[in-house]
């Protein structure tokens, strides 16, 4: 495992990590799934230790993740592994989940959200806190006072890192001088990798602010993992969010499948071959600091970290940016 640091802080993280709400387990807000399939308590125990031996550091939640249950499974996780929380960077996010309050980041529930996850992390500071997306409400009108309890937060020692999530530049650009982050936290990987390509918005940010970045879906959720059939498309749970996703069609799994043979066809046709060239070809990137694929299990888990220690050429990367991009 190589580690690398998040931005211009002095806190290192394993450069794949893992991603926790594939373990929060099926979720709805609003009517609409935003969660995962039903999870084993003690297989997900095996994919942490499995990460854990293999030299993962850093772990990255929500509130909204299983509505807490992500969060409390990590800690559980930990406490049977005999391992202190405070080994492992811990991140966690504020902002899909709002509660009772008008607005997510509303000042009061931050806080709240920010106590309720050291709770459920057996924590007494978090290692990085995300603002979850950058819905700030209309004109921006709760921006300045999240950003002010973000940074008394900080000042209390009860967080450590500022983190901004966000999904597209325009939101990136707009926020990021008055959150002032370490991180900034990004769908990327093969498929879509507008964020992490030399010379994009979100790529002169990051340099001008001195900003890492950690990648989520970098297997694509599975797809680059060629481990769906096209002539049967897979049907996913309630409370999966992928149940509703155009991705997983028989017509969009046809005309993946083409590409994915061709890759296959120069890097390897195991599962591990695939997970391995997927994690570093966004590791490949400038700023990105770690991805954090989900896990459900060991072998998930050990399939993540099968290609720890791969590189691609410039030639390989060329050829998936051509192929799969």
């Amino acid at each position: 495992m190589r580690y690398r640091k998040l931005g211009r802080s002095d806190v290192e993280v394993s450069e794949i990590s893992f991603g926790c709400w594939t373990i929060g387990g099926p979720n709805w807000s609003e009517g609409s799934p935003n969660g995962w399939g039903e999870v084993n308590e003690d297989e997900v125990t095996a994919g942490v230790k499995a990460g854990l031996d293999a030299g993962v550091t850093h772990f990255d939640s929500a509130d909204t993740y299983g509505n807490g249950r992500s969060e409390r499974r990590l800690a559980a996780a930990l406490d049977r592994l005999g391992v202190k929380s405070t080994r492992v960077v811990i991140a966690t996010k504020v902002g899909w989940f709002p509660g009772t309050a008008e607005h997510a980041y509303e000042p009061a529930h931050i806080r709240h959200q920010c106590e309720q996850s050291l709770i459920n992390l057996k924590r007494d500071c978090l290692d990085l806190y995300y603002f979850h997306h950058a819905d700030y409400g209309p004109g921006d009108r709760y921006l300045d006072d999240a950003v002010a309890t973000m940074n008394d937060l900080v000042a209390e020692g009860k967080v450590r890192l500022k983190g901004q999530s966000a999904y597209s530049a325009d939101d990136f650009e707009r926020v990021v001088p008055k959150v002032q982050p370490a991180v900034l936290q990004f769908h990327a990987n093969a498929l879509h990798d507008g964020f992490i390509r030399p010379g994009s918005r979100v790529q002169k940010l990051m340099e001008k602010h001195n900003l890492a970045a950690v990648c989520f879906g970098p297997l694509g959720q599975g797809l680059l993992l060629d481990k769906f059939d096209p002539k049967s498309p897979p049907r996913f749970e309630e409370g999966d969010h992928r149940r509703n996703s155009d991705s997983f069609s028989s017509e969009a799994l046809a005309a993946l499948k083409p590409k994915l043979e061709q890759a296959k066809a120069r890097f390897g046709k195991t599962t591990e071959d695939l997970a391995a060239v997927a994690l570093q070809y966004v590791l490949a990137h400038p700023r990105v600091a770690c991805v954090i694929p989900g896990f459900r299990n060991e072998r998930q888990a050990k399939s993540n970290l099968a290609g720890a220690d791969r590189t691609l050429s410039q030639a390989d990367l060329e050829f998936i940016r051509k192929t799969l991009a």
